[in-house]
């Protein structure tokens, strides 16, 4: 079972990711935009960004890693229960998200570095 540790370790190998908070909680950031964060003020799990489509079909998938609430009903955000979440899609999760928030410029540099 993957900690906060383990996501601040999966996303840090992704380009210029830094340690910070948001809503006074734990969080990762790209270029100064919020990608993942430790959602500690309620329920427990991770927040990471996603589009609408995708986060249907986590949800939509049974899988009870895979949660949300009110607050995100609309918004392409979806929270991981760390308790029940495959560390392998976990950190394909993590990337995603940090794609989302990534500049262009920085993700095709990153791209070409992986080929």
């Amino acid at each position: 079972m993957p900690s906060w540790d383990d996501v601040v370790a999966m996303a840090t190998v992704l380009p210029e990711v830094e340690e910070s908070t948001w809503f006074r909680t734990p969080s990762l950031k790209v270029a100064g935009k919020g990608f993942a964060r430790l959602r500690a003020e309620a329920e427990g799990g991770v927040v990471l960004m996603c589009d609408l489509g995708e986060k249907e079909a986590l949800l939509a998938s049974g899988d009870p890693a895979f949660y949300t609430t009110p607050h995100y009903d609309g918004y392409g955000a979806i929270l991981v229960d760390l308790d029940r979440v495959d560390p392998e899609q976990l950190g394909e999760l993590i990337e995603d998200s940090w794609r989302r928030k990534a500049p262009a410029k920085l993700r095709k540099a990153f791209d070409a570095q992986r080929d």
